[in-house]
């Protein structure tokens, strides 16, 4: 993957200490592509400008680090969870939306973040895996891949276990077309169970160069 040497927002490094690089603009496919192509992402807030991030560390999950926690490895004998990838990318989204924030002050996938993301998703760009129960939607996450690296944005589930299988094969699907690691932003406790990690902004930034 290589960083593009021209583009719209200012250096990533210049963000402040808590990661805010500026503020404005719209939320088109190019200016998602420009961002996540310099290590930028959007959060949105209802009724002000969007949010732009580079945050002085940044969750990764390096492949060589993944491992499934033991008490996870006895819980996934019990399921038996359809997982696919594509299958529906508005759902998984949507479902993110309004549950994944679930007991936080309000989310950050607002309309106008879902309506962009499903461009991205008619482009390719953005991905989904979902785990079905029958023809029920019990899990997923979402992110995108731009310039070879995956990001993921957000997962929810409704059944127990069914997001860290779709964690399981995004990553499974990612190492088979030659990635040894993706960008997952913040390490959240199951992230961090499953390998994730904080490392420099500079650091990251390096890695997008190639």
């Amino acid at each position: 993957m290589k960083l593009k040497t021209t583009s719209i927002f200012p250096d990533p490094n210049t963000a402040d200490h808590q990661g805010l690089l500026c503020a404005g603009g719209e939320l088109t496919p190019e200016v998602l592509i420009d961002a996540y192509s310099h290590g930028i992402f959007p959060w949105p807030q209802e009724d002000m400008p969007i949010f732009w991030f580079s945050p002085p560390e940044r969750g990764v999950l390096d492949f060589k680090d993944f491992h499934i926690p033991r008490r996870f490895q006895q819980e996934r004998k019990k399921i038996n969870f359809e997982i696919t990838k594509n299958k529906d990318f508005a759902q998984v989204i949507d479902n993110c939306a309004r549950i994944a924030r679930k007991g936080e002050l309000g989310t950050w996938i607002l309309p106008n973040m879902q309506k962009a993301y499903l461009e991205l998703h008619r482009r390719g760009v953005a991905q989904s895996y979902e785990a079905w129960d029958g023809e029920q939607l019990v899990g997923g996450l979402y992110g995108v891949l731009v310039n070879g690296l995956f990001s993921g944005e957000s997962m929810f589930f409704k059944s127990s276990g069914a997001s860290k299988l779709c964690l399981i094969a995004m990553i499974e699907d990612r190492k088979s077309q030659g990635d040894s690691w993706v960008d997952i932003q913040m390490v959240t406790p199951v992230l961090k169970a499953f390998g994730g990690r904080y490392i420099p902004r500079q650091e990251f930034l390096s890695r997008l160069r190639g």
